[in-house]
């Protein structure tokens, strides 16, 4: 399905709370750049991984699987293989989840479809921070909003 901007922005309106499956403690990763961008927008950020259960990752307490969280979930992103994908959407339906979020590079029709006959948004292919970066403000090269526009190059070029 091609997402709309207004079904995006919907979305990321409406879910605050994020189950990201496959955060990775590493802060070089990509799921902990997103999760931490996220976290700085006021998104409560569930960090899902069964090799750091039990630990903490961006200060909050990992769970080895999303029927662990003991607080209901708006949104399932998912940093896995595409593979991977068709059990996680079936515990995102089970845990009442809104929407099944799969991270750019990560498609899986299956697991979409299965989400979308079960009355869960479902994205696949994008990554939540670009989404909402571009959607809210925030994008620039670099991945940050300098608040900086010039075209002048910095220092003497004489």
């Amino acid at each position: 399905m091609n997402e709309t901007d207004a079904f995006l922005r919907r979305i990321l309106t409406r879910d605050h709370t994020i189950a990201v499956v496959g955060l990775s403690a590493s802060w070089h990763r990509p799921s902990y750049f997103v999760a931490s961008y996220m976290n700085g927008k006021g998104y409560r950020i569930v960090p899902v991984n069964p090799r750091y259960a039990g630990e903490r990752i961006l200060e909050m307490e990992v769970y080895s699987s999303l029927q662990e969280i003991p607080f209901p979930v708006d949104m399932v992103d998912v940093f896995r293989n595409a593979d991977d994908v068709p059990p996680i959407a079936e515990a995102a339906i089970e845990i009442g989840a809104r929407t099944l979020w799969q991270q750019l590079g990560v498609a899986n029709a299956d697991a979409d479809l299965m989400a979308r006959q079960a009355g869960l948004d479902s994205v696949m292919d994008r990554c939540t921070k670009i989404e909402h970066a571009r959607l809210f403000g925030g994008l620039h090269w670099a991945g940050v909003n300098t608040g900086v526009v010039s075209a002048t190059r910095r220092g003497n070029r004489s």
